[in-house]
């Protein structure tokens, strides 16, 4: 009892913390344009890790350590694959990004594609945004909630509450910062949890020796399923809204294209270390549940220790429901509000909007995670979807003659129906809804390109003319 104190006491404290920080952001967050910005250029090493942060969700690490334990430490890949996305980010997209003048992702495609592309990529957008925050607050609160010993459905609603209300508070301001602290406590956690893990077995040789050698295969899930994590990884950097949000918060062009490195040299490390978790808790505890392979080896911990983990845990929670509340809510106000609703643009509407919209986005997907399990069955569509819009956002910057802008807009709509059909039939012959995202929009956009009329609804020229709004 008094272990399960001190593990609540620590993460009370963290909580306090959290709070501290959006308070303080908060009192700058007075415009609309500071509250989706930040109001304020940040170094590249915040965004960095900012942005690995939000990678790091309960899927990055539980469900990383689960296949591990399953599958053995090829699992990593589900991690490392980003840090790769990342580092393909910085060397192709992350100037171009930064150069443009948008802070959203469908204000930047609807500079080559027009604005029928601009409402639908935004609609997917948010939707996937959404479901993926259903998937954190159920994965989330489950786990929580056994190590806490506290109910599920408490566990979800208290963490969807406190996340919600941090980010309505301070904004992208505090986003940046606690993200920031949020990167911090999930590697400490993760490196304590790996090291014990490590010396509980007695050691990497008798690891190796206690479980059979494909455990430890850099390609034991299957070549085919690495490949389908790189494109989704891939993916998920190359056009996310808070991927775009936060890298448009740099300096310039080189400090921009550097966070994007710093989030590879968090992520990577953070995915094999999350593996060599489930490997040893495969090693020290056979038989049970694979989704207990981290719970299980925290449970063993000192309080202190134990209290520290947990509080990482809870930050991946934080961290990525706090990018998704931000980017879904700023998709919601410049795409929705501001065009259509506030045409005089009345800043003080304009801040309420942004708030409410930020709270709606944090809360509805709580309901959801406590009534619709199932929902978790269609989580892949938010990758597969920004795979598909990163194939459209390389064309963009490197062929945006490629193609039509009707052509942009059916390869979403064909995507979005391919994608979920695929998946509902059980990815036929074995081929992932990762490969289909993919072929949609270089089929689509090839067709378009071939039976285009000479000069008739070609895609613009992408420039970059505006700054972004402050």
């Amino acid at each position: 009892m008094q272990s399960a104190w001190l593990v609540l006491l620590i993460v009370g404290g963290y909580i306090a913390i959290l709070a501290a920080i959006s308070f303080l952001a908060g009192r700058s967050s007075r415009t609309s344009g500071s509250f989706a910005s930040g109001g304020k250029v940040f170094p590249a090493v915040l965004i960095g890790f900012l942005l690995a942060s939000e990678f790091i969700g309960t899927t990055a690490s539980i469900g990383t350590a689960q296949a591990a334990y399953e599958s053995g430490i090829s699992a990593a890949w589900n991690v490392v694959s980003l840090g790769v996305g990342f580092v393909l980010f910085s060397l192709l997209l992350a100037r171009k990004y930064r150069d443009l003048g948008e802070n959203t992702i469908s204000g930047a495609l609807a500079r080559t594609y027009g604005q029928p592309v601009r409402i639908a990529t935004s609609l997917v957008m948010v939707c996937a945004l959404l479901i993926v925050a259903v998937s954190v607050y159920a994965s989330g609160g489950a786990i929580l909630s056994s190590l806490l010993g506290i109910d599920r459905s408490l566990a979800i609603v208290l963490v969807g509450i406190l996340a919600t209300a941090y980010v309505s508070v301070g904004g992208m301001r505090s986003v940046v910062y606690t993200n920031f602290l949020h990167a911090l406590v999930k590697l400490v956690g993760i490196v304590v949890l790996a090291v014990v893990g490590v010396t509980r077995v007695g050691g990497m040789d008798q690891l190796t020796a206690s479980l059979p050698p494909d455990m430890f295969s850099l390609d034991g899930v299957g070549v085919s399923q690495i490949l389908a994590w790189m494109i989704a990884g891939v993916g998920a950097t190359f056009a996310t809204q808070y991927v775009v949000q936060a890298i448009t918060t740099v300096g310039d062009s080189t400090k921009a294209q550097r966070a994007g490195f710093y989030s590879a040299v968090v992520l990577i490390p953070y995915g094999i270390l999350a593996a060599l978790v489930g490997v040893c808790a495969a090693a020290l505890f056979p038989g049970i549940a694979s989704i207990q392979a981290m719970p299980a080896l925290v449970v063993e911990l000192d309080p202190l220790l134990a209290g520290v983990v947990v509080a990482g845990l809870a930050g991946a929670m934080f961290g990525t429901i706090a990018a998704l509340t931000i980017g879904a809510s700023t998709l919601l106000f410049k795409d929705f509000y501001q065009p259509y609703f506030n045409k005089t643009s009345d800043e003080r509407r304009n801040l309420v909007f942004i708030r409410v919209a930020a709270g709606v986005a944090g809360l509805l997907p709580i309901v959801l995670a406590l009534y619709a399990s199932d929902v978790l069955a269609v989580t892949f569509l938010a990758k597969a979807l920004r795979a598909t819009l990163a194939v459209l956002v390389l064309l963009m910057f490197y062929a945006p003659r490629y193609g039509t802008r009707g052509g942009a807009l059916w390869t979403i709509v064909i995507a979005l129906v391919a994608t979920i059909g695929w998946f509902l039939a059980g990815s036929p012959f074995g081929v992932d809804e990762a490969y289909v995202a993919v072929a949609v929009p270089i089929v689509v956009m090839t067709l378009s390109q071939l039976f285009r009329r000479r000069g008739a609804d070609a895609p613009a020229e992408t420039t970059s003319t505006e700054p972004v709004a402050r």
